[in-house]
């Protein structure tokens, strides 16, 4: 079993070497472990070509090392110093107005641009050789948050060489590609793939298959991009874990692709940040301002567990206001630790927190921290302190047991739907998140995976909401499964090249259930499809119009007569975006159907199982009597009333019939 620690971020390089030696101690006395650094210090490793100066990295280490601490190091990619890109200016990405991303702030390069990768390799090789085998270094983090600041997508010279390349590969004959893109429409159709273009500055919208395949091609390099670290640094550190730290609400590229080739996954958990920067209305913002959404980052720990297979982290926790948001409030007394314990309820080995010290300088010098510039403990502090103090009492270790129910994300759907939403306020992730709520509302643990058989083996529930295409692979695991499954709306739409099916949606997923989709509406703010009487709640955002099958039933009708979930067996298709109550009744008939244990919860209250622990979090402003969930167990943490950022720990196996 995996122990689960407390780390920081830490960054030696901006204070007086004096310091290093008290930080490292106080560190360990607040009972941390881990610590990660050296991400953004190319400058300082490499002050001019080939000068390199290790000697203060290896002296931070060593330090941080004698206080008992485990360090992962960062590869420091994501902030190539002045000097380079002074010697190859061409490295910087373009954006997609044709203006470069110049140098001043950090993320300022081209995936596409090969003489800036092997820079990379270089200054990875010779980071790996002199710190591979030091008894410190027990991970690794590749570069910082691929893609932030939107920098996925490059528009230079290099992406348009590389991206005809990748054309070349993936079609070896233009006229496969003119009939895939379906460039006969608009006289678009080429005659050699030196003519490919990238799908920006046109006049209007570009072709949908053109702007996918570019959006493939960005995520493969990113891919490669992290794939040539990796590999480097596991030629010279053998044993050591190999992460990557992703973002919350950030699709540009296939995460499950890139981490293919990483030990585990990682993530930056900011709840007040992304609450504010979310499409949530301003009463939900309100309510939860200070403590996140009960669902946002739960929904990522799963995203990123199904990505790591099982192993992951948080390598960045916020712990306090942060200094990016359109605002940004404090959190409230306990929401820290209740982040933490969320966290390692949902399996994460490390939870590490942004940062140790509060920087007095530069961009992020309003990103609150542990200590203040001072070195004066902050809020957050103390709550690290208690939360180290509780994971040894609760001898907190990862237990990792699939989940009974599954929900497929696929990041070439949100790409499609960005590109062709047919209304405005079409998100893929929003329609994720619309049935992953519900489940949690339902008292359910859930896991989150690609579209892959592998996927949705030994289920009992499976929802694939939205799925834009379906793969032979992933049907036929369907087809094997006895689970109970739910597709639609928009699921089986396109085919891999982005057109309609010859057989009209949902395409290959017609083998399991027998209906077509002849006809969609998406619906303007407000507008609403009622459900027929007796069936709570309605369709809003978007609509569509079934033809069923023989073998079809409609299981509901919205009150204008057509069709809004049709079932075959045990398979069901939704026919429309489902606001929060019809998503609550749909889930909740489908998780009796499949015989998934549920739990009645207050409006504020959410429970996680690792392995046999069961917690229970209070998000909500006021106290709540969660005695009901806790029946006679012992809680092991918290009391039966709950306070607001409440956590609370129990036995689940405890557990006894009243």
């Amino acid at each position: 079993m995996t122990e689960q620690k407390l780390g920081v971020c830490y960054y030696p390089e901006h204070w007086p070497v004096a310091r290093w030696a008290e930080d490292a101690r106080r560190m360990r006395e607040i009972g941390l472990s881990v610590v990660r650094v050296g991400e953004f210090a190319w400058s300082r490793l490499e002050p001019s070509p080939g000068a390199y100066d290790f000697d203060w990295l290896r002296r931070a280490i060593d330090t941080l090392h004698e206080s008992g601490l485990e360090v992962v190091l960062g590869t420091p990619t994501a902030t190539p110093p002045k000097w380079l890109v002074d010697s190859m200016p061409d490295m910087l990405a373009v954006d997609a107005h044709g203006r470069p991303r110049k140098f001043g702030s950090r993320r300022h390069y081209c995936f596409s641009h090969e003489g800036y990768a092997r820079e990379c390799d270089r200054i990875v090789t010779r980071l790996a050789q002199e710190f591979g085998a030091h008894p410190a270094v027990a991970a690794w983090q590749t570069d910082n948050e691929f893609g932030c600041h939107d920098t996925v997508e490059s528009y230079s010279e290099a992406a348009l060489a590389g991206f005809r390349d990748w054309c070349r590969r993936k079609y070896e004959t233009i006229e496969a590609l003119n009939e895939a893109w379906g460039n006969v429409f608009w006289s678009m159709e080429l005659s050699s793939f030196e003519e490919i273009e990238l799908p920006n500055l046109t006049v209007t919208e570009a072709n949908p298959s053109h702007l996918l395949d570019f959006q493939r091609f960005s995520s493969d390099q990113v891919v490669a991009f992290n794939k040539r670290q990796a590999d480097i640094i596991r030629s010279y550190s053998p044993g050591r874990a190999i992460l990557h730290n992703f973002m919350g609400a950030f699709t540009a590229f296939d995460h499950f692709a890139l981490s293919r080739d990483l030990d585990a996954a990682a993530w930056d958990s900011y709840p007040l940040g992304f609450l504010e920067r979310s499409p949530n209305s301003e009463a939900f913002k309100s309510r939860y301002m200070r403590v996140g959404d009960p669902d946002f980052q739960a929904f990522h720990h799963d995203l990123y567990r199904g990505c790591g297979r099982g192993r992951w982290w948080v390598m960045e926790q916020q712990p306090g206001p942060v200094n990016w948001a359109p605002w940004n409030p404090a959190p409230a007394k306990g929401a820290v630790r209740l982040w933490a314990h969320e966290a390692f309820a949902a399996g994460a080995e490390t939870v590490c927190y942004f940062r140790w010290r509060q920087a007095p300088f530069a961009q992020e010098q309003m990103h609150e921290a542990l200590l203040l510039p001072n070195s004066e403990p902050n809020e957050a502090f103390h709550e690290a302190q208690q939360v180290a103090r509780e994971l040894a009492a609760l001898s907190a270790h990862v237990e990792r047991r699939r989940a009974d129910v599954v929900v497929v994300f696929d990041y070439e759907s949100d790409w499609a739907w960005k590109i062709q939403p047919q209304g405005q306020d079409f998100s893929y992730n929003e329609l994720i998140m619309r049935f992953y709520r519900a489940l949690r509302r339902a008292g359910v643990s859930i896991d989150i995976g690609p579209p892959t058989a592998e996927t949705v083996a030994d289920r009992k529930l499976i929802l694939l909401p939205g799925l834009f295409t379906a793969g032979e692979s992933l049907v036929e695991g369907l087809s094997n499964s006895a689970a109970v499954i739910l597709a639609g709306p928009r699921a089986g739409s396109k085919t891999e090249h982005f057109n309609i099916p010859a057989a009209l949606p949902p395409g290959a997923l017609q083998s399991l259930i027998d209906l077509r989709v002849r006809r969609v509406e998406s619906l303007r703010p407000g507008a609403i499809i009622p459900m027929s009487d007796g069936h709570p709640g309605h369709f809003e955002r978007w609509r569509e119009f079934l033809v069923l099958g023989d073998e079809a039933a409609i299981a509901m009708a919205s009150r204008d007569g057509e069709c809004a979930l049709a079932q075959c067996g045990h398979h069901y298709y939704l026919a429309g975006w489902p606001d929060e109550t019809l998503a609550d009744a749909v889930v909740s008939r489908l998780l009796v159907e499949a015989g998934v244990e549920t739990s009645r919860l207050p409006q504020d209250i959410r429970i996680r199982d690792n392995g046999g622990l069961r917690y229970v979090f209070n998000y909500g402003p006021e106290t709540a009597d969660i005695s009901s969930l806790v029946s006679d167990a012992g809680l092991l943490l918290g009391e039966t009333k709950l306070p607001p950022c409440g956590v609370a720990a129990f036995r689940k196996d405890s557990l006894t019939e009243k």
